[in-house]
């Protein structure tokens, strides 16, 4: 049973785990973690995987046998992801250009969604450039976006003036001229998440459907030592940053699908309980042992 998790304790704890539990685990190890999304959704090369939101979102769309396992490996704030180097605000979006690593990117996704419903952008009037494909076979950017050139990368155009704005999360260069386009940023983020009942969730895990039917007491003992480290390492805060347990995501994936849905992200709408009832029926548990 192979597993790819970026975060050190829970591979450890999930290693342990699958291993008590009869299997025979590996970690498998990939970074960034992103890198693995690809093998993992089209070719199940491994059995475990963690895999961003919009990528589960995806595979499920597509008919790719890929489970959730209701484990948050990385939830993070994103308003302050919009940026830019001059006097541009959140509200010149529409008419200037964007760049977004890609289309499907989660950050990119969830960033979109508060252009629409906070600021009223229309999508479709911004100048909209990526610079990879999807990790989906089968996805495609729409016809209103444009791939920059090969070999072009997103940081760099963002640095020499080829886009007005950058969507970054990790790949943000450090330079003192950037600035969110969203002011006061990280306190609008929290204010959101306030009134939401939860912060953006980047990252989960994803169950291969071969894996579930083969190793289903490993999987499920994965997810109890994961769902333990997450619990005694939770920051205090009105709102989960890592929420574990199918109750815990619906918001969370409820509001990412209906963004994905909207910009041509999913080919067809995803309702949430399709996820918790396909998990459930691949592992032979009702959604109460999986936290929902």
């Amino acid at each position: 049973m192979k597993l790819v998790l970026g975060r050190d304790d829970l591979a450890a704890a999930a290693l342990a785990a699958a291993g008590e539990a009869g299997s025979d685990p590996e970690r498998v190890d990939v970074k960034p973690v992103h890198r693995a999304s690809r093998g993992f959704v089209n070719e199940s090369d491994v059995d475990l995987c963690e895999l961003a939101i919009v990528t589960v979102l995806q595979a499920v769309a597509h008919g790719k046998p890929v489970l959730l396992l209701p484990v948050t490996t990385l939830g993070r704030h994103q308003h302050q992801t919009l940026v830019t180097l001059g006097k541009l605000s959140v509200a010149d979006v529409e008419g200037h250009s964007v760049g977004v690593r890609a289309w499907s990117q989660t950050t990119g996704v969830w960033v979109r969604g508060f252009l629409t419903e906070q600021y009223g952008v229309d999508l479709r009037k911004v100048a909209w450039t990526t610079y990879e494909g999807h990790h989906v076979r089968g996805a495609d950017d729409p016809s209103w976006v444009t791939r920059a050139p090969k070999g072009a990368k997103l940081p760099a155009d963002f640095m020499e003036g080829r886009v007005d704005f950058g969507i970054m999360g990790n790949e943000l260069p450090s330079d003192d001229r950037i600035r969110t386009a969203v002011d006061h940023a990280h306190e609008v983020a929290e204010q959101w998440s306030q009134a939401q009942g939860f912060i953006p969730v980047n990252h989960v895990v994803g169950v291969s459907e071969a894996a579930a039917a083969e190793h289903p007491a490993a999987v499920l003992a994965a997810y109890d030592a994961m769902r333990a480290v997450l619990t005694a390492t939770e920051e205090s805060g009105p709102v989960a940053r890592h929420p574990v347990g199918f109750e815990g995501l619906r918001a969370a994936f409820t509001k990412a699908a209906a963004y994905a849905l909207e910009q041509d992200v999913i080919p067809r709408a995803v309702d949430y309980d399709e996820l918790v009832e396909r998990t459930c029926a691949a592992l032979g548990v009702p959604a109460a042992r999986l936290g929902g």
